[in-house]
């Protein structure tokens, strides 16, 4: 009996829900300037305590881009909106 061949790697990628890949997206790249922030704070500034992660909140909501899948008539489609750039992008 033959079965059937195992998906590629690929194939298991686009299985993935478009909503759980934005939600991911933005948690990743949420979480790098989150880092990149704290660690900046901690060096350049005299903040102490609560200060530093809360600021490096705030400061990782302002600057990291938003995803964002939204149903067209041509299917689910992935876009990113981000501060640093003009209008809205489609995430291939």
């Amino acid at each position: 009996m033959k079965g059937a061949a195992a998906p590629s790697f690929r194939t298991k990628i686009n299985l993935m829900n478009l909503k759980t890949k934005a939600f991911l997206y933005q948690l990743m790249s949420f979480g790098v300037l989150f880092i990149i922030g704290r660690l900046a704070l901690e060096k350049f500034s005299g903040l102490t305590g609560y200060w530093l992660p809360i600021t490096a909140f705030v400061v990782a909501t302002i600057l990291a881009p938003q995803f964002q899948a939204v149903r067209t008539p041509n299917g689910e489609k992935l876009f990113m909106k981000w501060l640093f750039l003009k209008g809205v992008r489609e995430i291939k």
